[in-house]
């Protein structure tokens, strides 16, 4: 196996850049741990998935979720008690401790994307499949980026951006890239981040839903930024810009 910190430089590279003390913090699993939820799973697993449990698969440090547990020995100890019985499609990844809405997320075989595979979240295993995100990388990225970056400026807008022909991100990227905005991780049709010095946004879609529609929480400093790349996005992509709130709440 490539040494860890090879394995996956876009995702640990903006993890480390958004959390600086995370290297003091995260913790590993053991190779002992990896393999028994390799043979779980009945398959090799995701490159990223190897990589996620190479770094946090013990702690995740200050990126820990509050009610999603992803740690090898949760995972084990969930298999151990029969919470999940081992599938060919379907392995466990995160236990969802919230007893109102224990929504587990689940690795979708059946769906693999990038050197990863489709999160859904079930209640049971023969519950409903609820599809979340393309890649687990999708969405570790996306959340941390949105509450470590976008969720820390100062101003914010929550929206939809719309387009029939159901292709947001061909038209969105080209213009995000010329407005100086970088993605800090590669991701599918269902999901992206952009980051400039000023500015911050994510947008997404569930995987299998039409992608005609994603919604987005764009952050910066200052309200006259955003409306700025809001009015870029309306008057030279062609998408529909759907504002839903301002935070705090703006006029005009």
């Amino acid at each position: 196996m490539a040494l860890v910190e090879e394995m996956e430089p876009e995702i640990e590279d903006l993890l480390l850049r958004i959390a600086p003390s995370l290297p003091n913090d995260w913790q590993g699993a053991s190779s002992e741990e990896i393999d028994k939820i390799e043979t779980i799973a009945g398959r090799p697993l995701p490159k990223f998935y190897l990589w996620f449990l190479s770094r946090m698969g013990r702690s995740m440090g200050p990126l820990t979720y509050p009610t999603l547990d992803f740690t090898a020995p949760r995972v084990l100890s969930c298999y151990a008690d029969e919470l999940f019985p081992p599938h060919p499609r379907f392995l466990m990844i995160g236990h969802e401790s919230d007893e109102v809405m224990p929504a587990h997320l689940l690795y979708d075989f059946d769906h693999p994307a990038r050197d990863d595979a489709r999160i859904v979240s079930m209640e049971h295993i023969d519950g409903v499949v609820r599809n979340q995100f393309e890649t687990f990388r999708e969405m570790i990225g996306w959340g941390k980026f949105l509450s470590y970056r976008v969720n820390r400026f100062p101003h914010r807008c929550t929206g939809a951006f719309v387009d029939d022909e159901g292709d947001v991100l061909s038209r969105l990227d080209p213009l995000m890239e010329s407005l100086g905005f970088t993605a800090p991780i590669p991701t599918g049709a269902c999901c992206a981040l952009y980051d400039s010095t000023q500015t911050g946004m994510v947008s997404s879609c569930a995987p299998g839903d039409e992608p005609c529609l994603h919604f987005f929480v764009l952050g910066g400093h200052d309200v006259g930024s955003l409306r700025r790349t809001l009015g870029a996005i309306r008057n030279e992509t062609g998408l529909g810009v759907e504002i839903r709130s301002w935070d705090p709440p703006s006029s005009g």
